[in-house]
């Protein structure tokens, strides 16, 4: 199979996948409605799902998710059908939808992420901001004791209910407690979730050190933040770490200097790409990888490289015209299109955004 009968393959099999998924919905949502499952031994449709036809517990809940929504908005079938809409989607958007907005919500959910439906969602029904807290984890030791002693964790910070589940506002919960009874504390996962179409909830694990310095910056910006609010400390320290960061990778500054008149890098035969070329770059490719596939442009826009279009080893200028923004991935993609592949090692230590 040549790789252009593979590719055309691989999508025709994935939209058969998408079709039978949408006709699947549609047999379980009026399987559900004429609850069948219950002549086949099952108390409901979930049961039916997971021990006759063998799907995950995460797989059924969706399909079910998915298949009741289908039956009172049949444009869903067609939307998972043609690959516009997810189930995950479907599954957010199912509480909120209606017979006056479905069409509106589903039309905006087209070909999106579930960060990008979760901000959708978060500008819909907007939640009021989260309370600040700062709260110290148990160590192993603290996480050791025995459950009917362990009321009043960490002098009172943390407390512990007698089926072992510890407040929303440490993030733990019933799975945790395991890990608190072996002896293990548990670590919760950082997130960010969105509260409204502007507003964000950050939840984070820091490290002592990282503490001791939110401590000091607090001590610091009393004059600014007299309440010590994290939220402020934390947006006014990005700023200055973007800004840091942009300095450093793509030469961003106030005030630029004037080009040089001395030689280029083309003419000295250097592949050091110097600070206002990079500067023209960035800006000309929109701070995106700028491959263009067979199917469209890249939109990747974290880890990126500047990139030698004509690879500087065979004779490639440096030059704002021969130097392009690429991910690592297309990186090393048109480097083994040029080269051939490379040992892995090798081919990690070569490609450093600046040294394309």
């Amino acid at each position: 199979m040549s790789d252009r009968d593979l590719l055309e393959r691989t999508t025709r099999a994935a939209g058969a996948e998408r079709h039978a998924t949408a006709e699947l919905l549609a047999l379980v949502g009026e399987l559900d409605a004429r609850r069948l499952y219950l002549g086949e031994g099952c108390s409901s449709l979930f049961t039916y799902c997971t021990q006759v036809l063998h799907f995950s517990e995460h797989a059924a809940y969706h399909r079910i998710e998915v298949a009741r929504a289908a039956r009172r908005f049949p444009i869903i079938l067609d939307l998972v059908a043609d690959g516009s809409v997810t189930l995950t989607t479907v599954a957010m958007l199912r509480p909120h939808l209606t017979e006056d907005n479905h069409r509106v919500l589903l039309r905006e959910a087209r070909h999106k992420s579930k960060r990008e439906v979760e901000h959708q969602l978060a500008a819909l029904a907007p939640r009021p901001d989260a309370k600040t807290q700062i709260r110290r984890l148990p160590t192993e030791r603290e996480a050791s004791v025995p459950l009917t002693a362990a009321a009043g964790l960490v002098n009172g910070a943390e407390t512990l209910s007698c089926e072992g589940v510890v407040t929303p506002s440490t993030g733990y919960g019933p799975a945790s407690s395991k890990a608190l009874l072996a002896g293990t504390p548990p670590a919760p996962r950082s997130s960010v979730s969105p509260l409204a179409s502007d507003r964000y909830l950050l939840r984070v694990t820091l490290s002592g050190s990282a503490h001791a310095k939110l401590r000091r910056a607090q001590e610091l910006m009393a004059h600014r933040a007299p309440k010590g609010d994290p939220a402020v400390i934390i947006e006014e320290a990005l700023a200055l770490l973007v800004t840091q960061l942009e300095h450093t990778k793509i030469a961003s500054v106030r005030r630029p200097r004037e080009q040089s008149s001395g030689p280029s890098p083309s003419s000295t035969g250097s592949r050091h790409i110097p600070a206002s070329m990079r500067r023209q770059v960035w800006k000309r490719d929109e701070g995106r990888c700028a491959f263009v596939g067979a199917r469209g442009r890249c939109t990747e826009t974290g880890g990126l490289e500047f990139h030698h279009v004509v690879p500087f080893a065979r004779g490639g200028a440096t030059s704002v015209a021969n130097i392009s923004l690429r991910c690592r991935a297309h990186n090393v993609y048109e480097s083994e299109l040029a080269f051939g592949s490379w040992p892995g090692t090798a081919r990690e230590a070569v490609f450093e955004l600046g040294s394309p």
